[in-house]
């Protein structure tokens, strides 16, 4: 049987359309083998992170003298009679059950003062933030700072909130302190990390001293309400290779030699 011409030049055309176009992709069915392909630059979400942030807070002061206090969190850049033993592990510390740090011994004029000293280990698998406290308090009587990041192992009036949770928190939670040593909300603060965006936790800290008035006094997060005294403590892909430090106010000026930063893989 004979096709009417019109029929056999459309039939052609299609045919022609069709070899232009290719074979159709091939789409993998269940039980076929094959792997379905993967499209180039498809985010892939980073793993969660796991086991514990052992913090552990050392506190100075002098060996004559029941003022000046000064905090480290991590071993500083230059001088490790003053390190501190902060790591990421798989378990909790063995201090951790009775609160009691790491510390370097001081350098002979400054020795540890091990009531004002913690250890805190944070589950790291319990929440998407850390929310890393910062508590400064102030004498004015003797002009003395002091700062806490964890609760201290034997002065809960100086506790801070310090937590891993899946809440952002908004504010500092500090402690009373004691009558004539009470906290600053001026230079306290609270940073929160995204620890499901970042393959580290880059803690800088940050020591700054006043020769007038013979005070050290140290930050780990931006003060609320004086970035003069920023630290640049943050979750990255990459470690922080050196410490990032504000200028001080002019009677406070940064001490390098004491401060330091400490990138602490998390993933």
């Amino acid at each position: 049987m004979r096709l009417p011409l019109r029929l056999i030049a459309i039939a052609g055309a299609t045919l022609a359309a069709a070899a232009s176009v290719g074979p159709a992709p091939a789409v993998a069915r269940p039980g076929s083998g094959r792997t379905p392909a993967v499209l180039v630059g498809a985010f892939t979400p980073l793993p969660a992170p796991r086991g514990y942030l052992n913090l552990h807070q050392c506190v100075y002061t002098p060996r004559s003298s029941a003022t000046d206090w000064f905090t480290t969190v991590v071993p500083p850049s230059a001088d490790g009679r003053f390190a501190t033993a902060t790591n990421a592990s798989a378990t909790p510390d063995p201090g951790a059950p009775t609160n009691v740090p790491s510390c370097g011994p001081g350098d002979g004029n400054f020795v540890v003062n091990m009531p004002r000293s913690g250890l805190k280990a944070l589950d790291l698998t319990v929440g998407r933030y850390l929310n890393l406290h910062q508590c400064v308090y102030f004498d004015p009587d003797q002009y003395d700072h002091y700062t806490a990041v964890v609760t201290p192992k034997d002065l809960g009036v100086f506790s801070t909130g310090t937590n891993v949770s899946n809440t952002p928190d908004t504010r500092a939670a500090c402690g009373s302190g004691v009558p004539g040593d009470r906290p600053i909300p001026l230079l306290s603060a609270v940073k929160t990390l995204d620890l499901s965006t970042a393959r580290y936790l880059n803690l800088h800290q940050c020591v700054y001293y006043s020769s007038l008035v013979n005070d050290h006094f140290t930050t780990v997060v931006t003060p609320s309400g004086d970035g003069r005294f920023s630290t640049g403590t943050n979750v990255s892909s990459t470690p922080d290779p050196q410490a990032s430090c504000g200028a001080g106010d002019g009677n406070f000026t940064l001490i390098p030699l004491l401060s330091g930063v400490r990138a602490l893989p998390l993933i």
